[in-house]
């Protein structure tokens, strides 16, 4: 099981990755046909609305993906000149931190999707719920802490930082 893991992380992040990407593509497609429009005296309402739910999403889903593709900016300056077995305790210990800090945003974010349900909460605009973004955010922090905690373990059994 334990070696299907990563292939199944590396899916579920590939997956999460492409809908932020087509989250991408229809806020620019909104945000262009807003503009169009306004030409013509007719703009799309909720346009801002939209644009940062997307936003959000685009943000939250791509984490995990950007993780494990180490597509993040990382500054190592003064870690790279560490020895091997330094380099990793620091890399272990910023995954082990970084895993608690996704974790907590992923109970928070389902905390607030699952309440913000429960009382109806709606956008101000569009009259739209806004728990699924909510939730989406929370899928993308728990996926990103899922890949931080795998990464984590992953240090132990490398040779290499």
């Amino acid at each position: 099981m334990f070696s299907e893991l990563p292939k199944k992380i590396a899916t579920s992040a590939q997956v999460l990755n492409w809908i932020a990407a087509l989250s991408v593509a229809a806020m620019m497609l909104l945000t262009c046909a807003d503009v169009i429009l306004r030409l013509f005296r007719f703009p799309i309402p909720g346009t801002y609305e939209m644009v940062g739910f997307l936003g959000a999403v685009f943000v939250s889903l791509s984490l995990a993906k950007t993780s494990l593709d180490q597509g993040h900016i990382a500054v190592n300056f003064f870690v790279s000149r560490f020895p091997r077995k330094l380099r990793r305790a620091v890399s272990a210990f910023n995954a082990f931190i970084s895993a608690v800090l996704f974790g907590l945003a992923f109970w928070y974010c389902l905390y607030d999707a699952l309440d913000s349900k429960q009382v109806g909460e709606v956008s101000l605009t569009l009259q739209m719920p806004i728990y699924p973004f909510i939730l989406g955010t929370a899928i993308g922090c728990g996926s990103l802490c899922i890949v931080l905690i795998f990464q984590f373990f992953n240090l132990f059994r490398s040779k290499e930082a």
